[in-house]
């Protein structure tokens, strides 16, 4: 098994918060914390990391009052979730990297072990969660959630080539390797923790069950 310490987690707050007003999303209340703050709280519960980084763009002060080390983006011009992840390569210190956005506060506390169990168990490049959806028609499907990631570091030269090439899609560069999707569908698994807030309603929807 993967040990812990060679396991650094990169929190993606560098978006634009376009759907949010253009807010920093991740400095966003969730009954009474910032986003980005809970979900550095659910990892370190979960106790799969070593270390946290935060990828963020503007109110690097806030972010860094929380204790992580904090980058923003090499890439100009907000170019998406794929330059967190150049970055969080770049600066890692471990062998893997897990990735995860700001605003899923109720992100599972054994996320990274199981991606870390998918990865070493398959010998692969990267381990992408699959989340259970439901579509118009009320059908249920396991769904690839590209933003939650686990990769291992010396995929940083194949990452630096795609983006040099002008490449900002998550997918198509995951395709490039070999990739594990880790299902998160059992019946023990909250239907809700891969929720995202893109808009502040989807915010406060988020927030009344918890309450």
């Amino acid at each position: 098994m993967i040990n812990p310490i060679d396991i650094t987690g990169l929190i993606l707050a560098g978006g634009r918060g376009s759907r949010m007003g253009g807010v920093d999303k991740g400095l966003q209340n969730f009954n009474g914390m910032p986003l980005a703050l809970h979900t550095l709280t659910r990892l370190q519960m979960g106790g799969g990391v070593g270390t946290i980084l935060i990828n963020a763009n503007r109110n690097l002060s806030a972010y860094e009052s929380f204790g992580a080390d904090v980058w923003p983006d090499g890439l100009a011009d907000y170019a998406g979730p794929l330059a967190g992840f150049l970055t969080g390569l770049e600066r890692c210190e471990t062998p893997y990297l897990v990735t995860v956005p700001c605003d899923t506060p109720l992100l599972p506390l054994d996320l990274v072990p199981r991606l870390a169990q998918a990865l070493d168990e398959q010998d692969a490049d990267i381990a992408m969660v699959g989340a259970l959806e439901t579509d118009q028609h009320g059908q249920s499907k396991v769904r690839p959630q590209p933003v939650f990631c686990m990769m291992r570091v010396g995929l940083l030269e194949s990452l630096v080539r795609f983006t040099q090439d002008g490449g900002r899609k998550i997918d198509a560069w995951t395709a490039l390797h070999k990739t594990v999707i880790v299902p998160f569908d059992s019946p023990a698994d909250d239907p809700q923790a891969f929720a995202n807030a893109n808009t502040l309603a989807d915010l406060r929807q988020l927030e009344s069950p918890a309450v």
